[in-house]
């Protein structure tokens, strides 16, 4: 899936503090490979370089558990 920047976004990484975490896509940046990799903005700080299967949609119900 595919994420422009203002995209609410859920974000999945167990390795990182954000994990589970809601957000908005800040930065789309295209790597030379041709994939995507985004920098997802979060009240208590950013995550940089984050692909795509990383991400899903936030439903309007995952905005309330901000």
């Amino acid at each position: 899936m595919s994420f422009e920047e203002g995209d609410r976004v859920v974000f999945h990484d167990v390795h990182s503090e954000f994990d589970g975490e809601v957000g908005t896509v800040s930065q789309v940046m295209e790597t030379m490979f041709g994939d995507e990799n985004y920098t997802v903005q979060f009240d208590d700080g950013q995550e940089a370089g984050v692909p795509a299967d990383a991400l899903e949609a936030a439903d309007e119900d995952d905005e309330d558990e901000e």
